[in-house]
């Protein structure tokens, strides 16, 4: 399924508000990583900009078998800190578990995306279901469904101007908040507020909530998130949608 035409360059607007440069604002990205880490941990950044700043931290457990239970894992994920952590069940097949700092997800995008790009899989079997993914070259894709996530409030602003002004709301609403940049080019700009009280207070770059969003407008969307990520989606026959966006090694 064809995705959307990618610019090399990122959006045009990658300047963010003064206000989103105090340190609150940066505090809210920045995952509570302790020095006791698992040695078949790796950590992502997905959907980067295109000079491959940003993106969504992402820990990918390679292997889960010392993790055998949920509370397990959710231990590991809540120490790591992660706005998501992997668990990978098995490589081959591509099935993975997928864990915030304190609940399990059947489905979340910036987690399948990594995984898919670090494994080079064609698969990837999260307990939602079967995720086809592909890669062509500089961006990586999958392909899911909007029914597959979790509620979320999808909060339209007037300007993009508006989106980098908000403060972060009290927890107990899991909110997108997006605003046209340039309607007739498909261009947003988006926020992240999960609301869970888990220590995430802004998500860097949230691929379920872009699938809800080009479900929502039904067409394809090139979104910049928080700080510069970029995210790109295209809607495509029977539901599904492409979601795509650049993967980085951070750290082994």
């Amino acid at each position: 399924m064809p995705g959307p035409v990618a610019e090399a360059a990122p959006p045009r607007r990658t300047e963010v508000a003064p206000c989103c440069r105090s340190a609150s604002y940066r505090r809210c990205f920045n995952a509570r990583v302790t020095h006791e880490r698992p040695r078949d941990l790796d950590v992502l950044r997905v959907f980067c900009s295109g000079d491959g700043r940003h993106g969504n931290p992402l820990g990918v457990v390679r292997d889960g078998r010392p993790y055998p239970g949920q509370r397990s894992r959710r231990e590991l994920a809540a120490r790591l800190g992660y706005s998501e952590t992997v668990f990978v069940d098995d490589p081959e097949r591509g099935v993975v578990d997928i864990h915030t700092p304190g609940a399990r997800l059947p489905f979340a995008g910036h987690p399948l995306v990594g995984v898919a790009w670090l494994l080079d899989l064609e698969t990837v079997n999260p307990p939602a279901g079967e995720v086809w993914a592909r890669s062509d070259g500089e961006f990586t894709w999958i392909t899911a469904r909007a029914e597959w996530v979790p509620p979320r409030t999808l909060r339209r602003y007037d300007s993009a101007a508006e989106v980098e002004a908000l403060e972060v709301p009290p927890p107990g609403e899991w909110t997108y908040a997006w605003a046209w940049e340039e309607e007739a080019a498909g261009r947003v700009r988006a926020r992240a507020f999960p609301g869970r009280g888990d220590g995430i207070d802004e998500d860097e770059a949230t691929g379920a909530a872009a699938l809800l969003l080009t479900e929502r407008l039904g067409r394809a969307l090139n979104i910049v998130q928080g700080r510069g990520s970029q995210l790109l989606t295209a809607p495509g026959p029977d539901g599904l949608i492409e979601l795509g966006g650049r993967v980085r090694l951070e750290d082994r």
